[in-house]
């Protein structure tokens, strides 16, 4: 029942073509080598106990060669029980590890609430973000090993070989205990602990006379803020102020990166890797919600297509974040056309104007983060604050989903929203039910990620509108009246040289994006669906050529598959103050 990470760094040679067999991570009762049990059985079973409760045994296959009919192919990963069989297996070809490269590559096995994840990244020293390569069923590993168990590596060869080496080891569980020892722990720890309570007693009389001393308001501070945080081996690295103050030349101006809605943000050398530094703002009503949001959601989260949170601190009464830096900063910049419908507050691009392939780039990047907080995690994440400002560019101009301060964890899958006593978010991304409802769904990400589809291809801000009932002078209106004449691709941003569009790829993107802004949320596609159009697999959705009039509670459609529906009808609630980022 012991929760456990472990990361380790693979590498593995090849010295025939292809190599083989393959490694595995395993845990075992019995760390008896079973006898033939060399080639395809990756020495963790043989013929046979292969398949049955003999075996006792639990693995996570790397894989390098397609053994029998039945295996992956050439480099995956799996989930395998008493058998060389995986109960659930992924190919890699299209993810950044290739174990049969001859280079280091990085794993991290995450055991926890009855399910194995699997991540994984190349070039096992960087700071490269490890990307999720599969997540298991739900396991009883009660009924396949017993109360003692080893955990280690096995690997095997055959006609074909390589050369299998760990090349370093991490591995943390929770600490069950010993009852024999019980008895042990109490005559050893007693007499300690009276000790440590009379020095404890003194040390807290001393910091409450001092603390009284002091003029700060006791709502400057924010006592209690750790314990709100979930402590594991996956949360990332607690800092200290004196290290993150040095890291950014003491938030020197000459390191501003910009300046948020709950902070500023500054440019920083941290052992020895570039990071950029939220300090969120000691007058931010919010700033203690977003930060402890921030850690909590993203900090347990790995995908390449989110911006990775490498560490925190809090500290006299200052709190920061760390962050991966981005070298091409945020697509906001890259933006800012010739009209915005009346934004006179936006600030001045890049000089670069991305090209449609880098946009496309940019939107299908988000789409496959969105699908991983809405599908792909363990609790459902709504992030609530999709926009362009939120969307990072690595030095390659990929995309990453970053500011989670108002991102909100779904406990449990079948909950269908997220209800909140502000309507948080930007006005221009927000979708018309939220002012009406209060409540987050995927379906009001999805309005959002809509809106930055339009915004990345034609180039133009969303708009300002602050009521449900005004947004004639947003861009989907634009958009959708463009579509309504049947001159949608004049919406594409007009820096961009006409020769290299390609009409019907251009008028499928932006179709998507007035099907995910469609007034009826029923009525949106899911990300899944979403991804199925940009990777041409599925036509867009049948769109209205006239923007239909938003309506409530809105109505079902005849037919939707269950698994895209999650906004159930509300009644109408009070009007509630409008949050801006």
């Amino acid at each position: 029942m012991a929760s456990f990470n472990t990361t380790f760094v693979l590498n593995i040679s090849p010295q025939t073509t292809p190599g083989g067999e393959g490694l595995a991570f395993i845990l075992t009762s019995d760390i008896t080598l079973p006898e033939n049990s060399d080639g395809e059985w990756l020495g963790i079973v043989n013929a046979s106990s292969n398949g049955t409760s003999q075996a006792g045994i639990l693995a996570v296959e790397f894989d390098t060669r397609k053994s029998f009919p039945e295996d992956g192919p050439d480099n995956h990963v799996g989930i395998n029980i008493n058998s060389i069989n995986s109960i659930n297996q992924a190919p890699l070809i299209n993810t950044r590890v290739n174990l049969s490269s001859g280079q280091d590559v990085k794993f991290l096995i995450q055991y926890f609430n009855d399910t194995i994840s699997v991540f994984g990244a190349m070039n096992g020293t960087s700071g490269e973000s490890m990307e999720t390569l599969l997540v298991s069923p739900p396991l009883n590993l009660s009924s396949i090993l017993q109360q003692e168990v080893y955990l280690g590596f096995s690997a095997s060869t055959s006609n074909y070989t390589e050369l299998n080496c760990v090349r370093s080891w991490e591995f943390s569980g929770e600490d069950i205990g010993d009852n024999h020892k019980s008895l042990l722990w109490v005559y050893v720890t007693v007499p300690v602990v009276i000790v440590f309570l009379v020095i404890g007693g003194l040390v807290i009389f001393f910091w409450c006379w001092q603390r009284s001393r002091q003029r700060e308001s006791p709502e400057d501070a924010y006592p209690r803020i750790e314990d709100q945080i979930q402590y594991s081996s996956m949360a990332p690295k607690k800092f200290r102020l004196r290290e993150i103050t040095k890291a950014t030349g003491g938030f020197s101006p000459q390191n501003k990166l910009g300046k948020g809605g709950f902070g500023t943000v500054y440019k920083g050398l941290l052992e020895n890797k570039e990071v950029a530094v939220k300090r969120i703002s000691k007058n931010s009503r919010q700033g203690k919600q977003e930060f402890v949001a921030e850690v909590t959601t993203i900090g347990s989260l790995h995908h390449r297509n989110l911006v990775k949170l490498t560490g925190w601190c809090y500290e006299n009464r200052e709190l920061l974040l760390v962050y991966e830096f981005m070298p091409n900063g945020s697509l906001d910049k890259y933006l800012c056309g010739d009209q915005n419908f009346g934004n006179d507050d936006v600030e001045g691009g890049y000089s670069l104007i991305l090209d449609l392939e880098t946009r496309h780039r940019v939107i299908h990047g988000v789409a496959q983060a969105l699908d991983y907080l809405h599908n792909g995690c363990e609790k459902r994440v709504l992030h609530r604050d999709i926009k362009a400002s939120n969307i990072m560019l690595d030095s390659d101009y990929n995309a990453k989903l970053g500011d989670f301060g108002l991102a909100r964890t779904i406990q449990q899958r079948n909950e269908t929203h997220h209800s909140t006593k502000e309507i948080a978010g930007t006005p221009g991304y927000m979708a018309p039910e939220t002012f009406l409802t209060g409540r987050a769904t995927v379906e009001t990400d999805v309005y959002a990620f809509g809106v930055l589809v339009l915004e990345v291809v034609c180039g133009k801000r969303p708009g300002n509108v602050y009521a449900q009932d005004d947004y004639k002078n947003s861009i989907v209106y634009w958009v959708w009246d463009l579509y309504g004449k049947g001159k949608i691709v004049g919406a594409v941003d007009s820096r961009l040289t006409k020769e290299g569009i390609k009409v019907e790829e251009v008028e499928c993107v932006l179709v998507l994006g007035l099907a995910c802004c469609h007034p009826n949320p029923h009525q949106r596609p899911s990300m899944r669906t979403v991804l199925q159009v940009l990777n041409g697999e599925a036509p867009p959705p049948e769109v209205p050529k006239e923007r239909p009039a938003f309506m409530w509670p809105a109505m079902p459609p005849s037919f939707k598959e269950a698994e895209d529906s999650s906004l159930v009808q509300g009644t109408l609630t009070p009007f509630t103050e409008i949050t801006g980022r």
